[in-house]
Order: structure tokens, then C-alpha cells, then sequence
């Protein structure tokens, strides 16, 4: 499975227009080589890079959508996947993108192929996901961006 943007490379620098620093939209997204048996997607969007005094576990949540549809094949810029939308760390329900506060930090996109639809609520946090995802994982995808603050 992959997951890929025509807006910015792997390992590469997300643009603004996808940042607090912007208009704050999501980017464009690809997504291919789903196996054909998977019944949901899950996209989640994290931080591993937060200074431990804003965040202990150093980690926010930016963005995590479950039960998309396994046919989707592209999240378009600026448009919310179909799916039930969980909560991250700042309560945003929608897509949240980079507004490091200090450095230039990593943003984690990852995508999961699912055997099962979760049963979850919505506003369900990534910790609920990921536990609830436990044993129905038959691929992941990652796609990384990094920004920095001017």
C-alpha cells in the first residue's frame, strides 16, 4: 500500500498553505496498492517532535479519521475523507495541520488497511483507534512532511 502527495515529497517540506501559517487545509493525498480484502482505512496525522514541556509524551495528534471506505483512493486538498472522525489533541475534529512551536518538526501520515470496520464512536482519541485497530492491521502506509515556523 502506499500513501503519496503531489503537494510535497516524502521526507520533504509541507507547504504553508497546509499549515497553521495558511489557509490550514489538508493536502492532497494519494493512496494505492489497497489489498483488495480490507473493509476500512484509517488515516492518522501525529507530531512526535512537541517540546516535553507543551506535551509530556512529546506527541500531538493532528489528524485521525476511521472507517473510511476502502475504494477511496484520494483525499482531494482541502476536503474531509468520508469516514468517522476522531478527536486530536487540540479537540479538533478536522484536519489540523504543522504549527510547530519552536523547530522545524516531523508530521507522520499514516495510513492503515483494516480487516474489520471499527466500532467506535465518533470523537473516538488516536489511543481508542490504535487499540481498537489491534489484530486488524493487514497494511500500513506512512508518508512524512516536515515544517518549520518562519
Amino acid at each position: 500500500m502506499k500513501l503519496t502527495s503531489s503537494a510535497f515529497q516524502n521526507g520533504g517540506k509541507i507547504p504553508k498553505e497546509y499549515t497553521c501559517d495558511g489557509p490550514n487545509i489538508c493536502p492532497p493525498l494519494a493512496i494505492s496498492d489497497v489489498p483488495a480484502d480490507a473493509k476500512g482505512l484509517v488515516i492518522i496525522m501525529d507530531d512526535p517532535d512537541v517540546p516535553k514541556s507543551i506535551r509530556p509524551d512529546g506527541m500531538w495528534d493532528h489528524w485521525v479519521v476511521f472507517n473510511i471506505p476502502p475504494n477511496v483512493r484520494e483525499i482531494k486538498k482541502g476536503k474531509e475523507p468520508e469516514g468517522t472522525h476522531g478527536k486530536g489533541t487540540g479537540g479538533n475534529l478536522n484536519y489540523y495541520g504543522p504549527c510547530p512551536p519552536d523547530r522545524e518538526h516531523r508530521y507522520f501520515f499514516k495510513l492503515y488497511a483494516l480487516d474489520a470496520k471499527l466500532d467506535l464512536p465518533a470523537h473516538s482519541s488516536k489511543k481508542q483507534v490504535e487499540t481498537a485497530m489491534a489484530g486488524h492491521i493487514i497494511a500500513k502506509a506512512e508518508l512524512i512532511g516536515k515544517y518549520a515556523r518562519q
